[in-house]
């Protein structure tokens, strides 16, 4: 038996034949047999992707197409852009088939699903735009010459865009929240650039093929069965470990995930989740509160003067934030996903993401001399952090109240914990802001 591989595999000069499926199939322009061939791989700054290609032999008609082979995200993202100089028009760009574009000061929409994903710049998205217009010009312009006057109009608009005679605005809406622009100042917080998770509608998770269960509404023979009231104890969860198959999100081939729950002293109940994937190797970990969100918000700045301080257990919740000041360091909560580990197994999880190219946004070979030395004179710093040699303050910010620091004991300076109220945009992000309490019956 040969050795198994991933299902999606990076595109690589050491595997100059991956595996392709031959498919025959009708030709759409002359409707005679044609072969599609289709690959799965990995894209650089992207995700993993179907590639299609057909050709018909018979009228020599052919035609490419991508599609994203990821599974859709929890939470859709609204990116943001400030446009001020030319390095921003050559920010890298990605967008999924489900990606609306505006230019808020044109007034300029290109709608979701109009235009298949792909991997661009600014630029690449203002030229492609002014292509589409262009399009069929010259008829126009003589069987609708006033038309065709004004989409000349707006064409010069679009152009003088890539001049930056005036900063614009470009903003990103993408409901399966697979879209990206490139941050130039990495690893430090982009300046011009925001982005904002949202909460998607029922009709928005529709539209991308997700169904809660009542909407399917599955039979007693589907593949999830409800547990019965008193089959499970709590006795029994919290002392044995499950196993459920999933995929994996590095190579998406079938793996198991164990489930665990477990109490954290002076803390709260956590399930922790370890997957294993033994096609790549690819391992996660991640940890979800086993309680609810708390009434106050927490923010947490615990110094890191040496090795010792290395050893403090911290529970990092999905929700928290996590900023180190010296190093102009900022990680959403996005980044890293729930964690249970200590103060040194996060510091090294970060620069692991960082350093990594497949699972970050920011290296590659397309990347300039400024930024590579930016980021290697980070990673220096980095590593001094790792040794002891450089001190920090790890400050973490949680708006549900999740996340851990442990304390060395009543004396304890190095840790400092406040609570406060919640933002109405933060409750909003969580979804507070929509639930009923008061005169609640059931």
């Amino acid at each position: 038996m040969g050795s198994a591989k991933p299902i999606f595999r990076d595109l690589s000069a050491d595997d100059p034949e991956p595996e392709t499926t031959e498919i025959e199939s009708l030709c759409m322009n002359c409707h005679a047999n044609g072969i599609t061939r289709i690959l799965l791989t990995k894209i650089p700054f992207y995700k993993e992707v179907v590639l299609m290609s057909f050709s018909c032999d018979t009228c020599g008609y052919q035609n490419n197409e991508i599609q994203s082979g990821a599974s859709v995200n929890l939470e859709g993202v609204r990116i943001t852009l400030r446009v001020e100089t030319q390095a921003d028009l050559n920010r890298q760009l990605v967008k999924s088939d489900y990606t609306s574009i505006k230019i808020v000061e044109l007034d300029f929409e290109i709608p979701a699903k109009s235009q298949k994903g792909e991997v661009t710049t600014v630029e690449g998205v203002i030229n492609r735009s002014i292509a589409g217009l262009e399009q069929d010009q010259d008829l126009r312009k003589i069987q609708h010459p006033e038309a065709a006057a004004q989409i000349e109009e707006f064409i010069q608009k679009l152009q003088n865009l890539k001049e930056i005679k005036s900063p614009f605005t470009l903003i990103l809406e993408d409901i399966s929240g697979n879209s990206f622009i490139e941050n130039p100042q990495a690893p430090q917080k982009d300046p011009s650039c925001t982005s904002h998770w949202f909460k998607r509608s029922k009709e928005q998770d529709h539209e991308l093929g997700v169904f809660t269960r009542e909407e399917v509404r599955e039979k007693e023979s589907g593949i999830l069965q409800p547990i019965a009231e008193d089959q499970f104890t709590l006795e029994d969860l919290q002392g044995e470990v499950l196993q459920f198959g999933t995929n994996c999100s590095g190579c998406g081939s079938p793996c198991q995930t164990n489930m665990k729950m477990t109490n954290i002293p002076h803390f709260k109940e956590v399930v922790i989740m370890a997957t294993t994937c033994e096609m790549c190797g690819h391992r996660t970990n991640e940890v979800k509160s086993g309680g609810g969100i708390e009434p106050t918000g927490v923010h947490m700045e615990v110094d890191v003067n040496g090795r010792e301080d290395f050893s403090r257990d911290v529970l990092k919740s999905e929700t928290c934030d996590l900023k180190i000041p010296q190093l102009e360091l900022e990680v959403g909560p996005h980044a890293l996903g729930g964690r249970f580990t200590t103060v040194e197994g996060l510091l090294v999880a970060i620069k692991e993401q960082l350093n990594d190219p497949k699972h970050s946004h920011m290296f590659g070979d397309s990347q300039n001399p400024a930024s590579k030395a930016r980021l290697d004179d980070f990673f220096t710093k980095f590593d001094q952090v790792l040794e002891g040699e450089f001190r920090i303050t790890l400050v973490l910010d949680d708006p549900a109240g999740n996340s851990y620091i442990q304390s060395m004991g009543d004396g304890d300076t190095g840790l400092r914990i406040t609570r406060y109220e919640r933002s109405y945009d933060q409750n909003e992000e969580l979804g507070l802001n929509d639930i009923k309490t008061e005169n609640y019956t059931s």
